[in-house]
């Protein structure tokens, strides 16, 4: 019983993190497709082009997270709405995260 709840504390303290994390990927993904793609620039051109690659917009996909942080919203919309508290909470998360 406290392996399952130290799991699901670590589950959920991750998944608090887990957008700083898909963020920081994020642009980092993004800088290398810039970099790639200013490969044949030189000088001010290719600081502007960084400049204006770099600062667009992300494309929807990137916006909108990934399977397991829907999941995980999912999961905790349905227990907010079940007002499931302590225990009970913790057990229905983990059943909900699992299946």
């Amino acid at each position: 019983m406290k392996k399952l709840i130290l799991s699901v504390a670590v589950s959920m303290f991750a998944a608090g993190l887990a957008p700083a994390a898909f963020a920081a990927s994020t642009q980092q993904n993004k800088m290398k497709e810039c970099n790639a793609s200013a490969a044949d620039k030189k000088g001010d051109e290719r600081k502007a082009f960084m400049k204006e690659c770099l600062s667009a917009k992300p494309a929807a996909a990137e916006a909108k997270g990934t399977p397991q942080q829907e999941k995980m919203k999912a999961c905790n919309k349905e227990a907010g709405e079940k007002a499931l508290k302590g225990d009970e909470r913790k057990k229905f998360m983990s059943t909900c995260l699992k299946g």
